[in-house]
């Protein structure tokens, strides 16, 4: 089924493409009656995708801390647990860095800000992003889940994880009085990825309706007036993608091409929806058909969705970058070295936070005095770069696991085909004649 699915979103996003700007283009007249019935209809394309996702986090929470938890049970070991855990925040930072520094320079490099085309809104105009979405000491104290029954309603995956990792490594300690209980959630997690399977038929339609329904609201002319500023973001998450991949292959090897083929389907999903969430379940059924244990990438991935969003990293400094070069704010060397660094302590705190990337964004505006008005030159684009800022999460997350998986000595070989011997002519006997073999 899955190459069939992938070929049905992909039919789905193309005709999406088509319908959205066919209604956008007959019905938007700059601002009249026909503009708000493009917008009408726009919001009954989205009933389809807003179900989808929401059967999408129905999901989310029983399958992260169902599979987590049978993973930290079959390892048997918390030092293995510890190591993976370690070497997982190690590789997060590593590729946070080089995230967060790509946007850095690439941004310095084309220079998006500079001459803008189109009126740069007040310093004083209010974004309406809310900057005390996030503050460290919410953070820190949000890690740790104060009900578990509140964490798995509100889809908080950072507190899913921590409780799960006390289950885990309890049942571990336990030993076989624990085991009825490690094969209740082992169906659980079976039950699950097969009401994934259910979940995912319908995600055709919710592309076709996701992509039809931004684009008849928003149409061409919205992006064709910041082309050039979206255009250079895409050619900076196309090098991260290659360096990603890049790094897969001299530690995995040549079978990371495998990997690429085997996301495909995720990538297509979070791409079309931009929503990394919605490709959660099927990122972890490609990894496990990859051959990355599912004890180790049901450990990483959840993790990397709340450490590890490296398309979410490059959007911040260049779109933060961005900004400043649209008011014309010099930002020396050292300047840009601190807001990088800021960037990488405050973006380890955004899991769960609505619209993540700007909450961010709009702190980092703040602490180098930049206007935050800003934020509402991008916000109107802000949808299809988050398209390809999900599209690079699971990228991220998915070599992350295969790495490990690799560091571990636990990476499962690559299933060979079986060759079955062609049955002896009749009449010839037990034996078999090797010139009736074809290739």
């Amino acid at each position: 089924m899955g190459k069939r699915l992938t070929y049905f979103i992909l039919i789905g996003l193309v005709a999406g493409m088509i319908v959205g700007l066919a209604v956008n283009g007959y019905y938007d007249d700059n601002g009249g009656a026909g503009t708000k019935f493009a917008g009408e209809i726009a919001g009954y394309f989205s009933i389809v995708t807003a179900l989808f996702l929401r059967l999408i986090k129905m999901i989310i929470a029983p399958l992260v801390f169902s599979t987590l938890v049978v993973g930290i049970a079959h390892m048997g070991d918390t030092q293995a647990l510890g190591r993976i855990g370690f070497r997982a925040v190690g590789w997060f930072l590593c590729a946070s860095l080089v995230s967060l520094l790509l946007g850095l320079v690439l941004v310095n490099f084309f220079q998006p800000g500079v001459g803008l085309a189109i009126p740069i809104p007040p310093a004083e105009a209010a974004s309406g992003i809310d900057r005390a979405a996030f503050n460290l000491k919410d953070f820190i104290t949000h890690i740790v889940p104060a009900s578990m029954v509140d964490a798995m309603a509100k889809n908080e995956i950072l507190q899913i994880v921590v409780f799960s990792l006390f289950v885990g490594v309890a049942i571990t300690a336990v030993g076989e009085k624990a085991a009825p209980l490690v094969r209740g959630i082992d169906a659980l997690a079976q039950v699950m990825l097969q009401v994934t399977n259910y979940v995912m038929r319908f995600a055709p339609f919710a592309v076709f309706a996701a992509v039809a329904g931004t684009l008849a609201e928003r149409g061409p002319s919205i992006i064709a007036s910041l082309a050039y500023f979206m255009g250079t973001f895409y050619i900076g998450m196309g090098i991260l993608w290659c360096l990603l991949i890049g790094v897969c292959f001299l530690i995995v090897g040549p079978r990371t091409t495998q990997l690429v083929r085997y996301i495909r389907e995720p990538l297509l999903l979070a791409f079309s929806t931009a929503s990394s969430e919605a490709a959660y379940p099927r990122t972890l059924e490609a990894l496990d058909r990859f051959g990355v244990p599912p004890r180790i990438a049901s450990f990483v991935l959840p993790l990397g969705y709340s450490f590890n969003l490296d398309g979410s990293m490059i959007y911040m400094t260049f779109a933060t970058m961005f900004i400043a070069q649209a008011y014309g704010i010099p930002l020396t060397l050292g300047h840009q070295i601190l807001m990088l660094l800021v960037l990488m302590v405050t973006s380890k705190g955004v899991a769960g936070v609505p619209r993540a990337s700007l909450v961010v964004i709009a702190a980092t505006l703040a602490f180098f005095d930049i206007p935050e008005a800003g934020l509402l030159l991008i916000v109107a684009v802000d949808h299809f770069l988050d398209m390809g800022r999900s599209a690079t999460n699971v990228v991220g997350n998915a070599v992350a696991s295969a790495v490990i998986a690799k560091w571990e000595g636990q990476l499962d070989p690559l299933e060979s085909p079986v060759i079955e011997p062609l049955p002896a002519p009749a009449g010839t006997g037990p034996k078999v004649d090797r010139d009736s073999f074809q290739g």
